[in-house]
């Protein structure tokens, strides 16, 4: 037995990170295509930790009711599903609202600087006399 399996490592890589991280993957990107906030991750990756739990105990002959390795796999789960959250959240942002925001990583974007589009003559802030 080990902190983060309870049999060998085997099982724990194909149902917990394998099965159980795919699911969360696509459950995270799922959730940030549909706007969702994060919350809601966390409270679908408690349902599928009971799932990886019961296939570790039908697959793997592992303990159906171990609490210990739900919160172990459902930590797993969880951190997954809110990486691939995240990186949903950032294409969108920086493919929905282009003129808006810039991408700075693969998980983070930022607001686009002011440029010469503040300087057009159709627009009223740019004329405004600076106050004393």
């Amino acid at each position: 037995m080990a902190i983060l399996w309870e049999q060998s490592f085997a099982p724990f890589l194909v149902l917990t990170l394998v099965l159980g991280g795919g699911a969360a993957w696509m459950t995270g990107q799922a959730l940030a295509r549909g706007w969702r906030p994060a919350s809601r991750v966390a409270l679908y990756m408690l349902l599928l930790g009971l799932a990886v739990r019961f296939f570790h105990w039908s697959l793997g002959g592992g303990t159906l009711i171990a609490p210990w390795y739900y919160l172990v796999d459902t930590a797993i789960l969880v951190a997954i599903s809110l990486l691939s959250w995240r990186f949903k959240r950032t294409q969108q942002m920086v493919h929905q609202y282009p003129w808006l925001y810039r991408r700075t990583g693969p998980l983070t974007w930022t607001t686009k600087e002011a440029g010469p589009a503040h300087d057009l003559p159709g627009n009223r802030d740019a004329r405004k006399p600076a106050s004393t």
